[in-house]
């Protein structure tokens, strides 16, 4: 006896091939292979970012000075939309997980409620973004100025005429700022802005108001896009899901491992974005 159950457990163990190491599908396996590769180039974006902020630290804009727009809202609140835009994205993957609990559950209305709810939330961060990108493209209504002796100026639609000007530092202030801001307006700032050699507005990979460096501007479209081009991909993901919930089609099969994998992506693009929100936007 003891020997039939020493060949059984023998011609079942994983080293002899034919059965998964982890009691993990093959599917799951390569998700996670793929959710890996992935995790290594946003890596090393976010990587390369800090590195080339830390370079050039002096001229690179404060996040909370450029995205301060809000939906129906007339006036500076500092990465407020970024902010619900955040929050929208997390909470989508609360549903996701509630949507792979009612998988295990073999809940199928259950798992179609939170497959969808999962999709609204995906779409409408998809839409913020685009929306974000919209203003930072075109930009204030004035711009900044290149002055005639190099200098780049930036001006606030909230303070019409009044200059701001960063110049570095040879030595880190009391906050440790190797730079100082100036703040020129009247006369003089009239007269530097019309002796100006050029008006920049919006952003684009070239140059961008916010700042005299393209840096800027390139890695915030590489990044948020490619985040974003990932966001727009797991919605049409779940799309599909949701479409053979609707079918009955795993109700079927008698599993739900398909909401499972899709919710691995979904809860990577989140922590993903949590990672660009926090170095992008708050660092």
């Amino acid at each position: 006896m003891a020997e039939a159950i020493t060949a059984e457990h023998t011609s079942k163990s994983p080293w002899r091939g034919g059965v998964s190491p982890f009691n993990v599908s093959w599917g799951k396996i390569y998700m996670w292979f793929f959710l890996v590769s992935d995790a290594f180039t946003f890596s090393t974006l976010i990587i390369a970012y800090g590195a080339l902020r830390h370079r050039h630290t002096e001229i690179w804009p404060a996040a909370s000075e450029v995205f301060t727009h809000f939906p129906f809202v007339h006036g500076h609140i500092q990465l407020a939309y970024v902010g619900l835009m955040t929050f929208i994205l997390i909470m989508s993957s609360v549903t996701m997980v509630l949507a792979v609990d009612a998988g295990h559950k073999r809940d199928n209305n259950a798992v179609k409620i939170w497959m969808f709810a999962t999709i609204i939330g995906g779409a409408m961060f998809v839409g913020s973004q685009a929306w974000e990108w919209y203003h930072f493209i075109v930009g204030s209504e004035k711009g900044a100025y290149i002055l005639a002796d190099g200098r780049f100026a930036r001006t606030d639609d909230y303070e019409p005429g009044v200059l701001f000007i960063r110049e570095s530092l040879t030595e880190p202030d009391a906050l440790g700022l190797m730079y100082k801001t100036l703040k020129i307006e009247g006369t003089e700032a009239q007269k530097l802005i019309a002796s100006s050699t050029k008006n920049i507005k919006g952003a684009n990979l070239i140059e961008n108001e916010y700042g005299p460096t393209p840096l800027f501007a390139n890695f915030f479209f590489f990044i948020t896009g490619f985040h974003g081009f990932h966001v727009f991909s797991g919605v049409i993901i779940n799309l599909i899901i949701y479409i053979n919930v609707i079918d009955g089609i795993y109700k079927k099969r008698g599993h739900y491992e398909q909401v499972e994998k899709a919710g691995l992506y979904w809860h990577f693009v989140d922590l993903v974005w949590v990672f660009v929100f926090t170095f992008f936007y708050l660092v």
